[in-house]
């Protein structure tokens, strides 16, 4: 599967060399000794924290003006793009190559429109931005991803997306939500650290297949 991963799924990162990041468990040694091995090395700045928070039942405040709206019922992929462009903090103007991208996103098997929430701005704005994810079987919901427009931060609409959406979750069944941060943005909400997912980087420039 190494193999595999490292012919098809490497990609260019920040700096332009052909990388591969594999994520495993920090108590997972058999895999880390593998990737050690194959010549990856930690990459310990991009260490994920695996956190996770009941079903909350505290009311969901909205600042005025601004309406939760799933894209079941709102979903125009132009805005989609411009709030997770500008929410992530990347310059200039979102590039409409990538809506094909979003709308991709859109397709897969378990992508729910009902629990994926946009803040609507009053001028039509997608302000903020919750991507929720539901495992029927499990009865639990995963988070991913949020962004919030620079323009409408320090307003409550991150927090409204994400607490709405993990109702709604709840309401399906789900006894529990899982995020992949542990940043104090969900450590307001609820959210305790469970684990690390440690990462590890191989160079395919410089290197060859295991």
């Amino acid at each position: 599967m190494l193999e595999v991963a490292e012919a098809k799924l490497a990609r260019p990162d920040e700096d332009g060399h052909k990388v591969l990041r594999v994520f495993i468990h920090e108590a997972d040694v058999e895999q880390r000794d593998m990737l050690q091995t194959a010549g990856y090395i930690h990459t310990e700045e991009r260490d994920r924290t695996m956190s996770r928070c009941d079903i909350p039942d505290s009311e969901v405040d909205v600042a005025d003006g601004f309406e939760l709206r799933s894209l079941g019922e709102v979903n125009d992929l132009g805005k989609v793009n411009r709030v997770m462009w500008c929410g992530f903090n990347h310059p200039g103007e979102p590039p409409e190559d990538i809506i094909p991208f979003r709308k991709k996103m859109q397709s897969s098997p378990n992508f729910r429109f009902d629990l994926t929430l946009v803040a609507l701005a009053p001028n039509g704005d997608y302000a903020s931005y919750c991507g929720m994810w539901y495992d029927a079987v499990n009865r639990f919901g995963y988070v991913e991803p949020v962004a919030t427009d620079p323009d409408y931060r320090r307003m409550g609409l991150g927090k409204a997306v994400v607490t709405e959406s993990t109702k709604r979750c709840g309401r399906l069944g789900a006894k529990v939500i899982y995020v992949g941060s542990g940043q104090p943005f969900y450590r307001s909400m609820g959210f305790e650290p469970l684990y690390e997912h440690h990462c590890w980087t191989k160079s395919m420039e410089s290197a060859t297949c295991v």
